[in-house]
């Protein structure tokens, strides 16, 4: 299956709803018959998205416990590039699907994506360093841009954390604007920012525009029903996963709240 093309990131405000997997084959907490669970899960939430007008998906996992390193088990990396062809199989040409195989494995994320249809990657660390709760994780952009050029997937668009919910840069304090500006210059197509405070956050996408005009922020959480056209007014797309749910974090994608949160932010665009 070919990579799909995101041709539309930076000219419309994205939708992306977040597919959570349980834990994956090879990873310490993965039980017999969770595999089977996160491809059907991701099936059927990927369908809901589709089917409420959202963008795409990104497919990620949660295994609890990861490594810091640019790597993954074989078998976690196969069971993720399954899904991503089952999600692609179940959805229309035009809707995107990213892949982001926690904490930071760049690689094979890029793999699954590139043999399974997916369009981008979110990418905790692409430049700099972060501290996560287990040690310190750190970006090795050459490698993993030879590696991605080495498998024929440049057309992979490339979605950076540069202050949010999984990287903060570690050491000296830098702007998220400067991170912003490194993240672009290594290939990154768009950057991500996710911050509680609705100010803060806004504060954070106007300063990231004004300093690199023409790159495209997507904020990374913190949205629902109630505030997304507030904060969505500046920015270019934005993660979105539990306000969409039927339940709990993690539970089924409910097909009725996407409709309702993609016209809200449609609206922005009229």
């Amino acid at each position: 299956m070919t990579m799909r093309n995101f041709e539309s990131l930076g000219k419309k405000k994205a939708v992306i709803g977040l597919v959570h997997l349980l834990p994956m084959p090879g990873t310490p907490f993965f039980q017999e018959g969770d595999f089977e669970r996160s491809l059907e899960k991701a099936v059927q939430d990927a369908r809901a998205l589709y089917e409420g007008g959202a963008d795409g998906c990104l497919i990620q996992t949660v295994d609890k416990v990861y490594p810091i390193q640019d790597e993954a088990d074989p078998v976690r990396t196969a069971g993720v590039a399954v899904i991503t062809h089952a999600v692609a199989q179940a959805t229309g040409e035009d809707f995107q699907i990213g892949v982001q195989i926690m904490w930071n494995a760049l690689s094979a994320s890029a793999a699954a994506a590139r043999v399974a249809g997916g369009s981008f990657l979110r990418c905790t660390a692409l430049v700099g360093c972060t501290e996560s709760p287990f040690g310190r994780v750190e970006a090795n952009p050459l490698a993993f841009l030879n590696y991605r050029r080495a498998i024929g997937a440049q057309g992979l668009k490339l979605v950076a954390e540069v202050s949010g919910m999984h990287f903060h840069w570690a050491g000296e304090p830098k702007p998220a604007a400067e991170v912003a500006r490194m993240a672009a210059m290594v290939g990154a197509d768009a950057v991500e920012v996710a911050h509680a405070d609705e100010a803060q956050n806004a504060a954070l996408v106007r300063d990231i525009k004004a300093a690199n005009p023409g790159l495209t922020v997507f904020l990374g959480g913190f949205t629902n029903h109630e505030n997304v056209q507030r904060r969505m007014a500046e920015a270019d797309g934005v993660f979105v996963g539990s306000c969409l749910e039927k339940g709990r974090w993690g539970s089924a994608v409910d097909v009725e709240k996407v409709r309702r949160y993609v016209e809200l932010v449609r609206q922005l665009e009229r």
